[in-house]
């Protein structure tokens, strides 16, 4: 992006991170000037958010754009010649990471209205969405180190970066929450 700035909003600098990003911003606002609770409406969209993630990656499927190494397993898909990636034109079949993704997503929008239903006495507002994101990053964490083609920092893929922080800032911000607070 040093080159050519501008791919960072009209190229492929925007991912799902910078999109959670700008919607909390975005609510933020919105609930602010409503006099609304924004942690109680981050909650309310976290099921959904997930859910349109896991229907959203089903894109990458028919763009054939986000699969994984080669691999012959029962489930591989196959990828057309024009959309390989350099260094594996001669391989044919990858390991499906829209799906694999698609499928933690939809099983995550499940536990999120499971987590909300059966411990809803004990719930403060934000933690269901704080599950989204520890959630989401677990899965996000493992998938990264599947992936062929990732942008990487020291030589680490910047999404597991992005994913590890999120997940040690969202579970420091729950204890806090919960416990710290509680002595003030």
């Amino acid at each position: 992006y040093s080159q050519n700035p501008i791919l960072i909003i009209g190229g492929r600098g925007l991912g799902i991170f910078g999109a959670i990003i700008g919607g909390a911003i975005g609510l933020f606002i919105y609930t602010r000037w409503k006099g609304l609770s924004t942690l109680k409406w981050m909650d309310i969209i976290a099921p959904g958010l997930i859910l349109a993630q896991a229907i959203g990656r089903w894109g990458n499927y028919f763009n054939q754009e986000l699969y994984g190494y080669p691999t012959n397993l029962p489930w591989a898909i196959y990828i057309d010649p024009a959309h390989r990636l350099a260094g594996f034109e001669e391989f044919s079949h990858f390991h499906p990471l829209f799906l694999y993704e698609s499928v933690w997503n939809a099983l995550g929008c499940l536990l999120l209205l499971f987590v909300a239903r059966k411990f809803r006495k004990r719930l403060q507002n934000g933690d269901i969405f704080s599950v989204y994101v520890i959630y989401y990053s677990v899965g996000r964490f493992f998938l990264e180190g599947m992936k062929i083609d990732v942008w990487t920092l020291g030589g680490i893929p910047t999404a597991r970066w992005i994913s590890g922080i999120a997940i040690i800032v969202t579970i420091a911000v729950m204890l806090y929450r919960r416990y710290l607070s509680r002595e003030r």
